[in-house]
C-alpha cells in the first residue's frame, strides 16, 4: 500500500493549487482517505476527508467554501483543491488512508500515509 501526495508550490493569496495523492495497491474508493497539514510546533491538522464508496466529503471550518476533494476512480487519485488561499493555509500537506472507511479528523485513525508535499501562500 503506498500513498504519493504531490502538487505542493509557491503561491500568492487569492490563488489556487491542486493537490494530488495518488494511491497504489488497493482501489481508491475502498478506504476513506483524508488531508491533513502540519506546520512547524504545531500539531497535524485534519483538513478535509473523502469517505469509502459514497464519497461523502468533510472539511474543517477554516477551508470550508474554498477547499473541494474530488476522487478519481479511474486514475486511482484524491485530490486536493484549494481555492482563495490565505497565507494561514501554509503548511506541509499529507494524504493518509483510514482502515475504518469512514472519515475522521485524527491522525491516529489513518493506517497508511504518503509523504508530505510544501505549500507556501505568500507574495
Amino acid at each position: 500500500v503506498q500513498l504519493q501526495a504531490s502538487g505542493g508550490g509557491l503561491v500568492q493569496p487569492g490563488g489556487s493549487l491542486r493537490l494530488s495523492c495518488v494511491v497504489r495497491g488497493f482501489r481508491v474508493d475502498y478506504y476513506a482517505i483524508g488531508w491533513f497539514r502540519q506546520v512547524p510546533g504545531k500539531e497535524r491538522e485534519g483538513v478535509s476527508c473523502i469517505s469509502s464508496g459514497d464519497g461523502i466529503n468533510y472539511y474543517v471550518d477554516s477551508v470550508k467554501g474554498r477547499f473541494t476533494t474530488l476522487r478519481d476512480n479511474a486514475e486511482g487519485t484524491v485530490y486536493l483543491q484549494m481555492n482563495s488561499l490565505k497565507p494561514e493555509d501554509t503548511a506541509v500537506y499529507y494524504c493518509a488512508a483510514t482502515f475504518s472507511r469512514t472519515c475522521s479528523p485524527h491522525m491516529t485513525d489513518y493506517n497508511f500515509w504518503g509523504q508530505g508535499t510544501l505549500v507556501t501562500v505568500s507574495s
